[in-house]
């Protein structure tokens, strides 16, 4: 293992520099997360940008009333040159608490100006079509966001939790500088089709849950008990056999972190931002110390002896019944 400075990626051909850690957004929403104020998501993403991070991933349907748009704008508007913002359009909330995926042309005109106009910018970097709308072709979604970059709205285009024939169709009508999928050392089902294609493409690919949910930051404990209305508790990877091998690798990570004088997120992260194609992975946060700890992921690279230590560890630990996205 050895140390490195921060090092800033190319994010497919565009002329955005990001940080291979990337802050998400949604956790700030307090939609999902317990004990979250704005006092602590505002703090969180000035930490943040002081850890070297320079790329923030949010999106409309990020809190009932944009709220993880409107914290960005107050913590680092006054920041804007120094950073890269990405937001994505294509999902909103119901009154009764649904929610609602519309992939229109009129649905993404006017959440992009919402969003616009929540994150006090005049230009939105990175704007991705969170979610396919199966009512909606996606050559139309795709559409209305190459409009939007013609118009000067948005720099460049993303696409998220698409399968492969959604990202080629969306890429044949707006060139794609990006694309979100999940991925963690867990769930890697786009190593198959769709990392390949975004390398060959020349496409970055920003993949979220690193950590999975906090599963791999070695911070929960084998008897954790999951407190009402914390959403983990219902994904498979946190329950019965699977939860008890999960907790087996965590206990050979967490010793592999210790004997190196790291913690088992910035192993974890680390292993994340040295796979083939990746381009930065999101951390979610809402206290400071969580995205701090994240960010010291950039300022070491694991040996490849060290990289073939793990990946022992996870021949180990087996193939994972919930590969796909929760």
């Amino acid at each position: 293992m050895s140390q490195t400075p921060i090092q800033y990626r190319s994010l497919g051909v565009s002329e955005l520099q990001v940080s291979s850690v990337a802050m998400g957004c949604w956790p700030i929403a307090g939609m999902t997360s317990l004990e979250v104020n704005d006092q602590d998501s505002v703090s969180t993403l000035i930490a943040a940008a002081n850890a070297g991070v320079n790329f923030f991933d949010s999106a409309y349907g990020y809190g009932r009333n944009g709220e993880s748009e409107r914290l960005i704008a107050r913590a680092l508007g006054e920041r804007r040159t120094e950073v890269v913002i990405a937001t994505k359009g294509g999902i909103a909330w119901n009154t009764d608490g649904s929610r609602r995926l519309d992939g229109s042309e009129a649905t993404l005109f006017q959440q992009c100006e919402k969003s616009l106009e929540r994150l006090g910018t005049d230009h939105i970097d990175l704007y991705y079509l969170h979610a396919p709308d199966p009512k909606i072709p996606i050559e139309e979604s795709a559409g209305a966001i190459a409009k939007l970059i013609d118009d000067g709205k948005v720099r460049y285009a993303g696409a998220s939790n698409c399968h492969l024939e959604q990202l080629e169709a969306f890429h044949a009508i707006c060139p794609l500088t990006a694309i979100q999928p999940h991925y963690n050392m867990l769930q890697r089902e786009i190593e198959a089709e769709i990392l390949p294609w975004a390398t060959r493409k020349a496409i970055g690919t920003v993949v979220y849950w690193p950590l999975l949910k906090g599963l791999l930051a070695g911070h929960l404990p084998r008897d954790f008990v999951f407190r009402p209305g914390d959403g983990r508790a219902k994904y498979p990877m946190f329950q019965g056999s699977e939860w008890e091998r999960n907790q087996d690798l965590m206990d050979q990570l967490r010793q592999f972190a210790r004997e190196r004088h790291r913690s088992v997120a910035e192993i974890v992260v680390n292993w994340t931002l040295h796979q083939p194609g990746i381009t930065s992975a999101l951390c979610g946060a809402k206290r400071p110390h969580q995205i701090v700890e994240s960010a010291q992921a950039m300022t070491f690279e694991l040996s490849p002896a060290e990289h073939q230590q793990i990946q022992q560890f996870l021949h180990q630990r087996g193939e994972s019944a919930s590969r796909a996205a929760v």
